[in-house]
């Protein structure tokens, strides 16, 4: 995938925050690009101010709901035969983090279902085509390194969720590779500073059968100006990413065959060793925020 020019890209939650940037670098290297996303209105604006930009189209998904994705699937290949690049990148929070035990049933419905049953339906309506077609293509799952290297204790359910999809990842990756196919599968870690994204505000979203059942309000941190100032406050750093920036070295990523694509792979691979190093001691791991001592 080294050449993207006129290879069709579907990138659900692309309307918006990293996927928006994911599909501008897209865009940029000729990719015809299929933008999923649950927000019809926040979709079609999106596809409005693209359009100069290149081929780009838009299609309303719930990511969460099988039958979405499945149709979302045949509509990409009645209109082009093929999808070379499939970027699983929508995501939700769990909403309000705190204490595992606080958490609801709910929280795990909701975030689960868009970031982890989310990123299974992407996989299973598009790669038996991918594979039929026998064009060379990529998977990509946008995870988190909270999780996907080692969890925020106060974010249990969403790391929960992206630890999921960074194994699921991996174990696509490998059946990829064993069976011989002409797909690969990539892990992409958000980073490089804060990210200023429509995460914060993904509750916006919830659907109401999934709301909490006993409300209560959000646990410190869970704005994302709460979290630069607890930041701050602890004297570490607070530069909020360009988003753009961030897309393009995404999609330079996986044109580079990379499999793992994040800044900073030094710093989470020492933390991955010291977590490896607690678990042959049968201890407890250092969690993400040790690694940010």
């Amino acid at each position: 995938m080294e050449e993207l020019s006129g290879k069709v890209a579907v990138v659900t939650g692309g309307a918006g925050g990293i996927g928006r940037g994911i599909v501008h670098a897209l865009l940029d290297e000729g990719a015809r690009v299929v933008v999923a996303d649950v927000e019809a209105p926040v979709l079609d604006r999106a596809v409005a101010e693209l359009a100069g930009r290149g081929d780009v189209r838009g299609v309303v998904t719930d990511v969460s709901d099988p039958a979405a994705v499945e149709a979302l699937a045949e509509q990409v290949y009645d209109q082009f035969g093929a999808c070379h690049l499939l970027w699983n990148n929508a995501g939700v929070t769990s909403g309000g983090g705190g204490n595992p035990w606080e958490q609801e049933p709910n929280d795990w419905r909701w975030c689960f279902g868009v970031n982890v049953f989310g990123t299974a339906h992407g996989i299973l309506s598009f790669v038996p085509r991918m594979l039929a077609g026998g064009e060379e293509g990529v998977v990509v799952t946008t995870s988190s390194g909270d999780g996907g290297i080692a969890p925020v204790p106060y974010a249990s359910v969403y790391a929960s969720s992206k630890a999921a999809i960074s194994c699921l990842t991996e174990a696509l990756a490998h059946q990829f590779a064993a069976q011989n196919t002409n797909l690969r599968a990539a892990v992409f870690y958000p980073s490089g500073g804060l990210l200023e994204t429509g995460l914060w505000e993904a509750q916006r979203n919830r659907p109401p059968e999934l709301a909490r059942v006993r409300p209560r309000p959000p646990a410190p941190g869970t704005t994302f100006a709460e979290f630069k100032a607890h930041l701050a406050a602890a004297g570490r750093p607070t530069d909020t990413v360009d988003l753009d920036a961030l897309g393009r070295f995404a999609v330079d990523g996986v044109k580079a065959g990379r499999f793992v694509i994040s800044h900073g792979l030094d710093r989470a691979g020492a933390l991955l060793h010291a977590r490896a190093d607690a678990i042959a001691r049968g201890e407890l791991p250092p969690s993400a925020l040790d690694g940010l001592a």
